[in-house]
């Protein structure tokens, strides 16, 4: 298929707090020769910054398209899934771009066989087989269906080998960068492209390619090779890896053993990748926005990647059995007559190895930024509004009139670039707080690498917003301060707002405005390690709670008397979490508390305080989604599920009848984005 040459590829065959309009920073051969090169420092390159100004025309995506940027051949298999598998089986297509050649040491292991002699391009090659087989099943397909190969050439001259297969209206597109990987010996890899000046990091050529000569990148031109590939394909869903992983202090011999990096739990080749990512759709917005350009519209989601060996397990049987059914022939067997040269998989994975491998990436689908897409409010006319984040940019959407059930154009508010969920809450008056997580600065080569925590509040209720604020981050170092969480806030019945953000210790940090709109400095509030999608309510009695998910049991904060300061509460031990929890305030003044334990799709429900201690679950909540993905709702005892639709993305939200002016529908709604980016509606109460 060819496409025509322009912007992306054509085919051959911290602080205190401040006020201030956000300035975006900008980010600046032989296949045996796999280590990187120094040359000299080039000058900073002078490239489109990111423009925080609201006001900028937002495109309309004519197609669902979903791409994933990895580091390696199987990160999507164990860290992606099942969200794209379900988009897959939906309709919508794929791409995926490998920016590693995955090569590792050359030695595909058979397990319990003795070690092949090392062979980087034929190890590369099984691992990218593996992944054609393992897509042609996902697409219903034979495992050794043949795939259309091809060479694909690349914003500035750079080539690489990209597979195709089709069937019917679904469609993916594996795109092999092949850079060399990092290793735990001290070899230069992507971590070093990232984070040094003046290095040139060559590729590897995979056995049987039809790409035979080796490539070099620079820390530009990746970036460019990742900004042209969005620009050309559009996608309206980009899926990365975690750009800022967990703090992690493991002995030497567990961190090797786990391929983790010093100080951090994950692969140090899945933090650069991740990095790149995101300096990459930064510059794709700015280069689309500049003049009078629109707003690319896309959502994005980041997965966790070896985080999952540290905490609960969050996956039910039906969907990991689905999930590692995936990876089964990616690992593929060394007896297997594949037609490919180099291998049929990545034999270590194959076997049924995915269930027994005891670091059990598998067994978890985790999201770095959870929370609700969109957050919902009520206009004072009883429209609903919705709150999110489009083109790495704060939006707002209009039901078209009230109860319509129909959504308009989105606003942009900007403030960019923003982690994908932002917190709200509302002002006694009904003016509307958003807050969200920005990148504020996103580059390598040792320039500034920031997050900070910002702020946009309406001027009056229903009108429009003031400018955005800056709320700094809960630390003060910046490379601890990347490891903030998205942003929860809840207003008490005083008037106070009450922000709460996981910190790098892992536990919860706040800052609480007044009524009379001042803000306290961040206060550690201490307890054990939590994992970020907290879940904030005020009871009937007025009393703010939070509840977040730990390794033993779900931490409880809350207010002792109204107006007091949040404080951890020595709770009897609640069962073992697996997943984020959801708290409602019960009508006799206790908190509903609903979660899933590990590895189980049923939910369990805990009731906290209150006039009836045993009060069994009332609603509404939301579940989550059940292991078809469909969302689910508690309502008046009964679970509910959405079954019409498009499929839904992570982090719906539910707004309460109550919420809502006289004259609007009866019912609590639900509200979601698809993959087409664009918000949908849900009034489940006609399902009663």
């Amino acid at each position: 298929m060819g496409i025509s040459q322009g912007p992306g590829p054509t085919h051959q065959g911290s602080g205190p707090s401040r006020r201030f309009l956000l300035a975006g920073m900008g980010t600046a051969a032989a296949s045996a020769a796999l280590t990187a090169c120094s040359v000299p420092a080039p000058p900073r390159r002078t490239t489109a910054t990111a423009d925080p100004m609201p006001g900028k025309a937002i495109s309309i995506a004519r197609h669902d398209r979903l791409m994933q940027i990895l580091a390696h051949p199987d990160d999507d298999m164990y860290f992606m899934n099942p969200d794209a598998q379900r988009m897959m089986d939906s309709g919508t297509p794929l791409v995926c771009v490998y920016v590693t050649a995955g090569e590792a040491t050359g030695i595909n292991v058979v397990a319990g066989q003795p070690h092949p002699l090392p062979d980087k391009p034929a190890y590369s090659s099984a691992r990218h087989q593996g992944l054609r087989q393992a897509y042609a099943v996902q697409l219903g397909l034979a495992p050794f269906t043949r795939w259309q190969k091809s060479v694909v050439t690349l914003r500035g001259g750079h080539r690489a080998e990209i597979d195709t297969l089709v069937r019917g209206s679904r469609r993916v597109e594996l795109i092999f960068l092949n850079l060399a990987m990092h290793t735990s010996r001290g070899r230069l890899g992507l971590p070093s492209l990232w984070a040094d000046r003046g290095l040139s990091l060559r590729t590897v050529v995979a056995e049987g390619s039809p790409l035979e000569e080796a490539e070099a990148y620079t820390y530009d031109s990746l970036v460019d090779v990742l900004t042209g590939l969005l620009a050309q394909y559009r996608p309206t869903v980009v899926h990365t890896l975690d750009p800022d992983p967990d703090i992690q202090h493991s002995p030497n011999a567990v961190r090797r053993k786990d391929s983790e990096q010093v100080g951090y739990s994950d692969h140090a080749d899945h933090t650069a990748t991740a990095s790149f990512s995101w300096a990459a759709m930064v510059r794709w917005v700015a280069e689309a926005t500049r003049g009078k350009g629109e707003v690319p519209a896309f959502v994005t989601t980041a997965f966790r990647g070896y985080y999952n060996r540290h905490w609960p397990k969050n996956l039910s049987p039906g969907v990991l059995a689905r999930k590692a059914a995936n990876l089964l022939p990616y690992g593929g067997n060394e007896a297997w007559e594949c037609g490919n040269t180099g291998g049929c998989g990545d034999y270590n994975v194959g076997i049924g190895r995915p269930l027994t491998n005891k670091k059990g990436w598998v067994r978890s689908t985790h999201y770095r930024y959870p929370g609700p897409r969109p957050c919902l409010a009520a206009a004072p006319d009883g429209r609903l509004i919705g709150y999110g984040v489009l083109g790495l940019r704060a939006v707002r959407w209009r039901e078209t009139s009230p109860g319509s059930g129909q959504w308009g154009p989105p606003h942009d508010l900007g403030g960019g670039p923003l982690a994908p969920s932002l917190g709200a809450a509302a002002l006694k008056d009904g003016r509307q707080l958003l807050f969200a997580l920005r990148f504020s600065a996103i580059a390598g080569h040792g320039a500034a690498n920031t997050r900070e925590i910002v702020l946009l509040q309406q001027r009056t209720p229903g009108g429009e917003f003031a400018a955005w604020t800056g709320l700094g981050n809960p630390e003060s170092d910046p490379e601890r301060g990347r490891r903030a969480g998205v942003p929860v806030a809840v207003t008490d019945r005083a008037g106070q707002v009450h922000l709460f953000v996981r910190n790098a210790a892992q536990s919860i940090s706040t800052r609480v405005r007044s009524t009379a709109g001042n803000w306290s400095p961040w206060r550690d509030l201490g307890g054990g390690q939590i994992q970020d999608g907290m879940s904030a309510t005020v009871d009937t009695a007025g009393l703010v709670h939070v509840f977040a998910s730990g390794r033993d049991t779900v931490h409880h904060w809350c207010q002792t008397v109204p107006g007091g300061p949040v404080a951890l509460l020595p709770d009897p031990l609640l069962p073992l979490p697996g997943d984020v929890p959801t708290a409602v305030a019960a009508p006799d003044g206790g908190v509903d508390v609903y979660y899933r334990r590990p590895a189980t799709a049923v939910t369990t429900h805990v009731h906290l305080g209150g006039a009836h201690p045993g009060a069994g679950p009332a609603g509404p909540a939301l579940l989550g989604q059940d292991d078809r993905g469909r969302v689910q709702l508690l309502l008046n005892g009964k679970v509910l599920r959405r079954t019409d639709g498009v499929v839904p993305l992570e982090g719906a939200a539910v707004l309460a009848e109550g919420a809502r002016a006289s004259g609007s529908p009866g019912g609590p709604t639900v509200a979601g984005l698809g993959p087409g980016a664009l918000p949908w509606l849900w009034r489940p109460v006609r399902d009663v």
